[in-house]
């Protein structure tokens, strides 16, 4: 079998930026699902605030979207109480936290399974490459979306409360306990920029590199043309042949019956 001018002539460095395309890939699917799972953790966990008056108090206070929960430093026992009903009244801070991280869960959750099916070790659309890459691009946009909504949410939250602790103290204001922003907020900040640096790889990045490989990771559409002219071409050969047979078969019928006159 001999091999396609396409794969048999492919160049070292079509090689290395084949490699360079994979290796990117793999990496943007890396970046996706830590920051799928930094977002996912920072919603339902408690730490979005945690008290910073550690010398005045004997326990450990963290408050989350939708608990809180208090650590004693002696003991360590911990002991949580949920928030009011949803339906109840909240302040915006929270209610607008909740809403922009929940997006961004489902947000980035989508564009990071719609990743894996764009994946070339995944055995998804096999025989469509260029579909694959559309299909990362699709994820990549997707992930660069997730990203806005917890960014904002995080980072609101996180200048909400260094806000309210500095106005307090401008003021000389003292409620017993301060509060800045706990880990919680870190992780979220984190999802968020992972998921602008996994979405920034896929459509900026690995989608420069589309076109590069041996034939098959050329277009359907560029492959369906080749086929199309090539059945043209042996249409138009055979069409020629064909009557040039018809020619060939009346001469020899009329060949007996001149040669009897």
């Amino acid at each position: 079998m001999v091999p396609g001018p396409a794969s048999a002539h492919v160049s070292l460095p079509e090689r290395m930026l084949a490699k360079m395309r994979l290796l990117l890939q793999y990496a943007a699917c890396v970046f996706a699902f830590f920051s799928v799972g930094f977002l996912i953790v920072a919603t339902w966990t408690d730490c979005w605030m945690v008290n910073a008056d550690d010398s005045l108090e004997v326990s450990t206070k963290c408050r989350g979207l939708w608990w809180e929960c208090v650590t004693n430093a002696f003991d360590g026992i911990r002991t949580c109480e949920d928030y009011d009903s949803i339906f109840a009244e909240h302040s915006l801070k929270l209610v607008a936290t909740r809403a922009l991280m929940i997006t961004a869960d489902i947000l980035a959750g989508f564009g990071f399974i719609t990743l894996l099916l764009g994946l070339d070790c995944v055995k998804f659309l096999p025989d469509e490459p260029y579909i694959k890459v559309r299909i990362c691009f699709v994820a990549g946009t997707t992930l660069l979306i997730a990203g806005a909504p917890g960014i904002i949410g995080s980072v609101w939250y996180a200048v909400d409360v260094y806000v309210e602790r500095s106005s307090l103290i401008l003021h000389n204001i003292f409620l017993g306990i301060q509060y800045k922003f706990g880990w919680s907020c870190w992780l979220a900040m984190a999802g968020s920029l992972g998921c602008f640096l996994a979405g920034a790889v896929l459509t900026c990045c690995l989608y420069i590199f589309k076109g590069i490989g041996p034939e098959k990771n050329y277009p359907c559409s560029m492959r369906k043309a080749h086929s199309t002219a090539g059945v043209s071409v042996a249409k138009s050969y055979l069409a020629p042949q064909t009557e040039t047979a018809k020619i060939k078969r009346k001469k020899q019928l009329h060949m007996p019956a001149t040669g009897g006159s």
